[in-house]
């Protein structure tokens, strides 16, 4: 067991080769971080380690692990898209806890090693399995680890998706996975981006898109699912479980 650093929500345990990340659970934690549970970093996934002062907080100290660009599925699949408070490489601690906070990412960053400056060539970082599934506005989608399948909602598709039936799509049909936040002002959605093929701009009408609203396709639901299917997609180490 090595260094162990515990904050708002979440422990970081810090080992030989990886930071092993627990979320806790409760009604104040980020729905996403309840969402992973756990998550193992390997060292040769971060880039950089800081330290700061609460934003407009006094009374916290916010330390962060910045993971390299390519290295976690899950980061790559968000864009930059993710609230601040749901940054799962963010650890906000008591103002009183700044020299643990310092002497944890000391010994974190001393082990960073030669390629932390440079972008991944390679996922690092495991995500959840497939079989998975996603609950959306106008349809449930499933990925059992070769094939994306888009169940349509009757009460919520649109006319163009309903009168195409469901669809599937393999893998090797696609070049890319696009995830849109709930969050943001026009609702959301996640898109599959097939080869050779241009997609409708309006989510709702492209066969290949899930649409989000309220109370479907939420980040903590949405996001780990499109992770998954980037991260079998584009490759990784290994799925977690796997």
């Amino acid at each position: 067991m090595g260094d162990v650093l515990a904050g708002n929500h979440a422990v970081w345990e810090l080992d030989s080769d990886s930071v092993l990340i627990r979320f806790v659970r409760g009604i104040r934690a980020p729905r996403l971080w309840n969402a992973l549970g756990t998550r193992r970093i390997p060292l040769e996934a971060l880039s950089e380690v800081t330290v700061s002062t609460g934003a407009g907080r006094r009374d916290a100290v916010v330390l962060r692990a910045a993971p390299r660009p390519g290295a976690d599925p899950l980061m790559e699949a968000a864009a930059g898209q993710l609230k601040e408070v749901c940054d799962p490489y963010r650890l906000v601690l008591p103002a009183e806890r700044a020299p643990q906070a310092a002497a944890f990412a000391d010994a974190l960053r001393a082990r960073l090693g030669p390629a932390a400056g440079e972008p991944a060539d390679r996922f690092l970082v495991e995500v959840p399995p497939p079989p998975v599934q996603l609950k959306a506005y106008d349809a449930r989608v499933t990925f059992d680890g070769t094939t994306i399948t888009f169940h349509w909602s009757r009460t919520g598709a649109t006319g163009t998706k309903w009168k195409a039936g469901d669809q599937r799509c393999p893998l090797s049909t696609l070049s890319d996975v696009e995830w849109v936040s709930p969050d943001g002002p026009d609702g959301g959605h996640l898109r599959l981006l097939l080869r050779d093929t241009d997609p409708d701009p309006r989510p709702d009408h492209d066969l290949a898109s899930a649409v989000f609203a309220t109370g479907a396709g939420a980040v903590h639901q949405s996001l780990p699912f499109a992770a998954s299917v980037l991260a079998a997609l584009k490759g990784s180490v290994r799925l977690h479980g796997a």
